[in-house]
């Protein structure tokens, strides 16, 4: 699965991790994500994250 850095903080989200602490359970697409979403270190939007080569 694709990962997905944050633009701003450089925090990576793994899809195989999810991201427990904010509910989202692991093999979590970030596609999937809820628009809502925002990074857990910085709080920048999905709008803010870029794939991960």
């Amino acid at each position: 699965m694709q990962k997905y850095v944050c633009s701003v903080c450089g925090y990576v989200y793994d899809p195989e991790e999810g991201d427990p602490e904010n509910g989202i359970a692991p093999g979590t697409k970030f596609e999937d994500l809820p628009d809502d979403w925002t990074c857990p270190l910085c709080g920048a939007g999905k709008e803010e994250f870029e794939p991960r080569e």
